[in-house]
């Protein structure tokens, strides 16, 4: 990637790429927003604060025809062999990474993230998709052999029309890994993007037509809760998917319980990572920054508890904090720049807030939590903050107990093995977990023990499409990524046949 920048960016090659605010896509093509709407509202570049677009959020109206023609596009994609599925699939896969960079360019100005994260989120994008095509053609049931020559069948059968809520921290990653393992299974999607990322969901949309895609297969409708509201209610949607916060998966769940739809939800976290003093320090220190700082912290598995044995407490924070200050926080199209802007003004008013609330229950601030003006004029008005370390931290503060969903590391000492157990345990969320140690035995058994969808051993926020992630307790339900996911996209048929004559009771 050449060293590109906001600066050279501007107004007019954006708005091209974006063709102005046309951000829904059904029926084969973009969709102009209804004229007249009083209910735009501006989607900001978080890294300059400046206007991208004006975005319109969905009506009943709309909402319908997405849906409609994603209705009719799954009579047609559900018929074909999975073998053709996946051909189409490899397809889209081949264009996501022969336009990774102008994907990833985008996904930067609309979200803030660094461009090395944003080529990566690319790369797990149409690797995803190239997964998933490769399961097109394995969807098979059983055959069961019963008395008297008699058997069984299982099929294995497509939901219909699925509808997929967005977060905005990962827009075009997510859109990719909720629609391509809906379509292998022979569904179409309606997709919902955030309010505040809704830029490269419609890229992805049209690059499923440009494969060859029965035009609707994969649908944009934009706008927020009330949107996903009618979507959930839709009486022609199977099944939603959904990633953001616990409140608004409670409602989503809610929602699709009244027309009896199964419902995936992949909500927040408030991860343990839990260093023993028998660690390789240098890659647990690595494990930590990796744990709390990708994506400015805006990521829902992060390990922002971090327990350290007692005995290396020292060492790893000073190890920690000087990695820590040495991150490079500005313009995130800058290859060496390793953390970008924070997605909105209110979003990082926040984190600011939640980082002045610890210091006042006590808690040390070892190095960030400030607002941060880069150089560059250009990013005076972006929403940069200088990542974070807290020590003297307590299980009871607020920093430890909820989710900042910010660059902000709370450190905390723990002394045995069953003491930061319980603690890592104590909570409501159950995302995502890790562990470092030189012992296997102990890393086993720490592993199975806690309470947590997810644990890393000796590392951290690595996600194989291979490997199914999702949460326990009130970080939800249901898997994304590896195979089991076909599963949450399809249902099982089972077809009985008498080869003799009926035993008939009367």
């Amino acid at each position: 990637m050449s060293q590109s920048s906001l600066s050279a960016v501007d107004a007019a090659t954006t708005g091209a790429l974006l063709l102005g605010d046309n951000l829904n896509f059904w029926a084969g093509e973009r969709q102009a927003p209804r004229p007249g709407a009083a209910d735009a509202e501006p989607v900001y570049e978080p890294a300059t604060g400046r206007v991208l677009c004006q975005l319109t959020p969905c009506g009943p109206d709309e909402v319908n025809a997405a849906v409609e023609s994603a209705g009719a596009a799954y009579l047609r994609w559900s018929k074909m062999a999975g073998m053709e599925r996946s051909r189409f699939m490899l397809e889209a896969a081949r264009i996501i990474r022969e336009r990774r960079e102008k994907i990833a360019k985008l996904e930067v100005i609309n979200n803030g993230k660094s461009i090395t994260e944003a080529l990566t989120d690319v790369d797990v994008a149409w690797q995803c998709m190239e997964y998933y095509a490769g399961l097109a053609a394995t969807m098979a049931g059983q055959h069961i052999q019963l008395p008297g020559g008699a058997f069984a069948y299982t099929r294995r059968e497509a939901l219909g029309v699925c509808a997929g809520i967005g977060a905005w921290n990962y827009p075009f990653q997510i859109a990719v890994v909720k629609s391509a393992p809906a379509l292998a299974c022979g569904n179409s999607m309606v997709f919902k993007p955030s309010p505040m990322t809704p830029v490269t969901a419609v890229l992805l949309a049209e690059i499923y037509r440009e494969a060859g895609m029965p035009p609707g297969l994969f649908c944009v409708v934009q706008g927020g809760a009330a949107t996903g509201t009618l979507l959930c209610q839709h009486p022609r949607v199977a099944k939603v998917s959904f990633t953001g916060s616990v409140p608004t998966g409670k409602k989503v769940m809610e929602m699709s319980a009244r027309g009896v739809k199964p419902v995936t939800l992949e909500l927040g976290g408030k991860s343990p990572l839990i260093i023993f003093g028998d660690c390789e320090l240098d890659n647990a220190v690595k494990g930590a920054l990796m744990a709390n700082f990708l994506t400015q912290g805006q990521v829902c598995c992060n390990g922002t508890r971090v327990f350290v044995q007692r005995d290396i407490v020292g060492r790893f924070l000073e190890k920690v904090v000087a990695k820590t200050r040495a991150i490079a926080v500005g313009d995130p199209l800058l290859d060496g720049t390793r953390m970008g802007a924070l997605i909105s003004k209110p979003q990082l008013d926040k984190v600011l807030a939640f980082v002045r609330q610890a210091e006042e229950q006590g808690a040390k601030v070892l190095c960030g939590g400030q607002p941060l003006v880069p150089s560059d004029p250009k990013l005076k008005e972006g929403y940069f903050m200088s990542p974070c370390v807290l020590d003297d931290c307590r299980d009871d503060m607020t920093c430890v107990k909820e989710e900042i969903f910010g660059p902000v590391m709370s450190v905390l000492p723990f002394d045995t093995e069953e003491e930061v157990l319980r603690r890592a345990n104590d909570t409501t969320f159950g995302l995502a977990s890790g562990v470092f140690t030189r012992d296997i035995s102990r890393a086993h058994r720490v592993a199975e023990k806690l309470e947590a969808g997810t644990c890393y051993i000796n590392n951290y926020n690595i996600s194989p499409v291979e490997v199914p992630f999702g949460g326990y307790k009130m970080s939800g339900f249901g898997r994304e990524n590896g195979q089991v996911t076909v599963e949450y996209y399809s249902q099982l048929k089972t077809v009985v046949v008498e080869m003799g004559d009926v035993d008939c009771l009367f």
